[in-house]
């Protein structure tokens, strides 16, 4: 898959994501959830590589590393 293929699925994968995530707990079935279970991960999939995944995965870890020394 291409750069560009691959940012017009991550950008039709975010479009369903977040509405659905965004919906109240109470509002959604189990067979409403099911689609969002498969989503969720694949989008974290074709976002990795990038550099925005990049970028989010050093935030973490520093986000971590600051609450892990907060702590000692």
């Amino acid at each position: 898959m291409d750069a560009c293929s691959r940012s017009n699925v991550v950008v039709l994968l975010a479009v369903i994501v977040v509405p659905r995530l965004r919906r109240r707990t109470e509002a959604r079935s189990r067979a409403d959830e099911k689609p969002t279970v498969v989503i969720v991960p694949a989008l974290g999939v074709l976002i990795a590589p990038t550099p925005a995944g990049h970028g989010i995965l050093d935030f973490r870890t520093q986000l971590v590393n600051g609450v892990t020394r907060a702590g000692l």
